[in-house]
């Protein structure tokens, strides 16, 4: 549920929503994004609910979720000839393919360590994903709200990392272990590399930019991590599975639906002392869950509380910017 119920549905809504700004044509429209979201709250429930029909309808649901977004994002990108995004249909596609292949292993019953390794095939594309947006918008964000600040693209060390993120997904599947090793440690440099030189120290007073570079150095993080478990590096099994989601995934999800919902609401922006407060949750939320990888009396404890600062930080979001959401035109 974390991964593609929340995560990849993320992913999936501001990519479709970029994707206007990108090619000039609106992938979606309002009917379809009812569907769409009829599909998300389908599958939601169908998971939740006893019986092999209620998984049959909720597996059809999502899985038909990730193929219309590919389509319509298709579209729009292939009519518009948009050709820096050719790619991203087929990575939200390969979102769905990944939860295919993860459903069908629960279907069947598989072991604890096939639903693993199909697990981390999606949390990879999802990797590869997030760093793909981060490396466009961060950026963008910084220079827009820094004065005098220029930020170099560098896109072949991005073309570079998006490849060995890539092959990293691949010798993932076909068990090639050094392969993987290499291509994760590439990936997961440049990120860390990259960070550096959008110049951390310029953005130090700005909530609203530092929580970004701060999630996405927690994705390299932690995909320096998952080439050290592979290469043989002992530590606790799940540790690189929760520094890419929480350390990566949650911190980089709360800077940016903040950022854009404020952008595309028509706000100044700044942040208020519930977004503030949203931020330091979550990483909190991402400390306390590693701190509960390991084994004392007091784990279940950091474990609880993770879980409680992760709801109140998202809460704090939903309650904040909902009201903001249903009004017809945004005000300061």
């Amino acid at each position: 549920e974390m991964l593609w119920g929340f995560v990849a549905t993320i992913a999936v809504g501001f990519l479709l929503t970029a994707g206007a700004s990108w090619t000039g044509i609106r992938p979606v429209g309002q009917r379809l994004l009812g569907v769409l979201c009829l599909l998300w709250l389908t599958a939601r429930v169908g998971f939740l609910t006893a019986g092999r029909v209620a998984f049959y309808v909720a597996t059809l649901a999502e899985l038909s979720l990730f193929l219309l977004a590919a389509v319509a994002m298709g579209r729009a990108v292939f009519r518009a000839r948009n050709r820096l995004n050719y790619a991203v249909p087929f990575l939200i596609a390969a979102l769905g393919i990944a939860d295919l292949a993860f459903l069908l292993a629960v279907w069947r019953g598989s072991d604890y360590a096939d639903l693993m390794l199909r697990l981390q095939v999606g949390l990879r594309c999802m990797a590869l994903i997030a760093l793909l947006i981060s490396r466009r918008v961060i950026p963008f964000f910084a220079m827009r709200a820094v004065p005098d600040l220029v930020i170099p693209m560098h896109v072949r060390t991005g073309q570079l990392q998006v490849a060995a993120a890539f092959t990293s997904i691949v010798s993932l599947i076909a068990g090639l272990r050094s392969l993987q090793v290499i291509s994760l440690t590439v990936a997961g440099t440049i990120a860390l590399w990259q960070v550096l030189a959008w110049k951390p120290l310029a953005v130090r007073t700005r909530p609203l930019l530092w929580i970004l570079y701060l999630g996405y150095a927690g994705l390299g993080i932690g995909l320096l991590a998952s080439a050290a478990q592979v290469a043989g590096v002992p530590m606790p099994r799940v540790l690189p599975v929760h520094l890419i989601a929480m350390v990566g995934f949650s911190v980089l999800i709360i800077g940016m639906v903040t950022r854009t919902a404020l952008g595309h609401l028509g706000r100044r922006m700044s942040l208020d002392h519930s977004m503030v407060w949203s931020y330091g949750l979550v990483v909190a939320a991402a400390l306390l869950r590693i701190g509960a990888l390991w084994p004392a009396a007091w784990a279940v404890h950091l474990l609880h509380l993770s879980t409680v600062a992760w709801v109140a930080a998202f809460g704090l979001y939903v309650g904040r910017f909902t009201p903001w959401m249903l009004r017809h035109t945004p005000t300061d």
